[in-house]
């Protein structure tokens, strides 16, 4: 695999070298024979980022329906009579109100109230929850909240392998594999689905915001099968090989933990307050409960950067007012269908919507300074 310098003066192939701690997924080989053309490593898994371009894959993606192999989404296997206590510790969000067949977004804190990671996590049973991780080692930290509190749970990575179906035309292709019950998922819900000689669940969720599914693949011997499934019963829709798309998700507004969010911002900061509503004694609640009677010291917002098409930033761009820096931008692209640069900035107190500031970035490259503008909400 080959890692290309973002340094002008130096545009020499890299390569990645091949290991353990950087594995496969069972449905690479079909992401390779489908002219994948970048990866990033995600909880230590090759996880596709391009196939085309990222304006290709975004026009694809909006019209159409993709395959996305989002394997290195690892599940975190919470199980046994204590289960529903060690969640109901971890996060601000009130798991009671679960029910039987519901996926939850849950923000997962420190004892600060800092952000750890931000799964779905998928109720299996009342004893039984499978939480799908960002990039992060979650498991070590619930195994040490739960040895450390004496509950009896059995924590694990279960060999899961999620598939994206991703598209305005993704229920269409799942009701000619799985059948019409397809139809009957709701929003973040979902239900086990016949597939060859095994059931797989199969969920209205995905990192898109235009419809789709995830289908999590229990065991790596159905992959090719499923993928062949998929791929050739969608050809008339023009299904093909895809990928969680960067401009498709700023302007939908869909958080990256790691780098819009990081272990330095809590959940008040990062816009997710909605998902803090626990009466319950979770770590971090005094800093949480505190950023909600009083406001945060900062805060996620929607952001367009004005002029043409921005270089790349691997590490993102400082907002700057009179000099001074009030914020930082992490994500950032050109979108075709509004024709600005989309953005999600993460803004310091009186510097956010409706403050009257003039705000700047620098693009560096000895280009003149950019007009940021912060936006009352997201694209999509």
């Amino acid at each position: 695999m080959a890692l290309q310098s973002n340094n002008s003066h130096n545009m020499q192939q890299a390569m990645l070298a091949p290991s353990k701690r950087i594995r496969e997924t069972p449905f690479t080989p079909f992401v390779q024979e489908a002219g994948v053309k970048m990866y990033t490593v995600y909880n230590r898994m090759l996880l596709p980022t391009m196939f085309s371009s990222h304006e290709e894959d975004y026009r694809h993606l909006k019209n159409h329906v993709q395959l996305w192999d989002v394997s290195c989404q690892r599940q975190v296997s919470i199980k046994g009579p204590d289960a529903h206590e060690l969640l109901s510790l971890i996060t601000p969000r009130n798991v009671d109100k679960m029910k039987d067949d519901q996926c939850f977004y849950l923000p997962v804190v420190d004892h600060h109230g800092r952000m750890l990671n931000d799964p779905v996590a998928i109720k299996i049973d009342n004893n039984h929850y499978w939480l799908s991780v960002a990039d992060g080692d979650l498991l070590q930290f619930c195994l040490g909240i739960s040895l450390g509190k004496g509950l009896e749970v059995d924590i694990s990575e279960p060999e899961v392998f999620p598939l994206a179906v991703q598209g305005p035309k993704a229920e269409q292709l799942l009701v000619r594999v799985f059948g019409e019950s397809v139809k009957a998922i709701k929003f973040f819900r979902y239900k086990w689905l016949a597939f060859e000689d095994t059931q797989l669940l199969v969920a209205r969720s995905g990192w898109s915001k235009q419809g789709g599914f995830e289908i999590y693949m229990h065991g790596m011997q159905y992959a090719p099968k499923l993928w062949k499934k998929l791929s050739e019963t969608g050809q008339d829709l023009n299904v093909r090989a895809g990928c969680p798309n960067l401009i498709e998700r700023i302007e939908s507004g869909l958080l990256s933990f790691g780098n819009d969010i990081t272990r330095d911002h809590t959940p008040v900061e990062a816009g997710l307050q909605r998902f803090c509503d626990s009466n319950k004694e979770y770590l971090g609640r005094k800093v949480i409960e505190q950023q909600k009677q009083i406001g945060p010291p900062r805060q996620i917002c929607a952001a367009q950067i004005d002029g043409d098409v921005l270089p790349p930033s691997p590490a993102g761009f400082s907002v700057q007012c009179d000099g001074e820096v009030v914020g930082n931008i992490a994500s950032v692209a050109w979108s075709p269908d509004f024709k600005t640069n989309v953005a999600i900035a993460m803004m310091d107190k009186g510097f956010g919507l409706g403050s009257g500031h003039v705000l700047k970035i620098d693009p560096g490259m000895g280009l003149p300074l950019r007009t940021v503008q912060i936006r009352e909400k997201f694209w999509n």
